[in-house]
C-alpha cells in the first residue's frame, strides 16, 4: 500500500510587529509584544486579512507626548488613549499597514475607571486602533454598532470580555 502524504496550507506570515516603548509605566517589551501579538493575529485572522509581509508599528509613550500627537494631528489640546495612523494607501510605504501610539496614564486611568484590568483594556485599545487601521469606523451608529460587534468577537476569541457590555 502506497503511503500518502497530505500537505497543509501554510498558515499565513504573521503580520510583521515593529513594538517601542518610548515613555511612561508599561511591562517589559516581552510581554507587550505577546498581548500586540495575541490581539493582531486573532484581528487578522477574524477578518481574513492577508498578511503577506504586512508591517504595523507601536509606540508606547505618555499623556505628554501623546496629548502633542493628538493637537498635531487632530486639532484637540489633550491626551487621548489611542491613535491610530493608516499609512497611505497609495502603496508608497509597502505593505506597512499604520501606526498605533497609546498612552499610559490614560490607559492606566481608563481602566481603573472602568473596572477593567490594564491589560484587558490595552488589548482592546489595539485592536480598536488596528480596526481603524484596517478603514473601520464609528461615525455613523450603523458602522459603530459593526464595528463595536466585531470588537467583541475577536475579544472574545482570546478571554477577553466585552468592553461595551456596561454601556448597552
Amino acid at each position: 500500500m502506497a503511503e500518502t502524504t497530505v500537505k497543509r496550507a501554510q498558515p499565513d506570515p504573521p503580520i510583521d510587529v515593529d513594538l517601542r516603548v518610548e515613555a511612561g509605566d508599561w511591562p517589559p517589551s516581552t510581554r507587550l509584544r505577546a498581548l500586540v501579538r495575541r490581539v493582531v493575529d486573532a484581528a487578522a485572522s477574524s477578518i481574513d486579512l492577508p498578511r503577506d509581509g504586512s508591517a504595523l508599528s507601536l509606540l508606547f509613550t505618555d499623556d505628554a507626548h501623546i496629548r502633542a500627537l493628538n493637537q498635531r494631528y487632530r486639532g484637540v489640546d489633550q491626551p487621548t488613549n489611542v491613535l491610530a495612523f493608516p499609512a497611505p494607501a497609495d502603496g508608497r510605504f509597502g505593505v506597512i499597514l499604520g501606526d498605533i501610539v497609546v498612552a499610559s496614564e490614560t490607559l492606566r486611568r481608563e481602566a481603573r475607571t472602568q473596572g477593567l484590568t490594564t491589560d484587558d483594556h490595552l488589548a482592546h485599545l489595539i485592536l480598536h486602533a488596528f480596526l481603524h487601521i484596517l478603514g473601520y469606523d464609528h461615525a455613523v451608529e450603523a458602522e459603530a454598532l459593526a464595528m463595536e460587534r466585531l470588537e467583541t468577537a475577536i475579544l472574545a476569541g482570546i478571554g477577553i470580555a466585552d468592553p461595551h457590555a456596561r454601556r448597552r
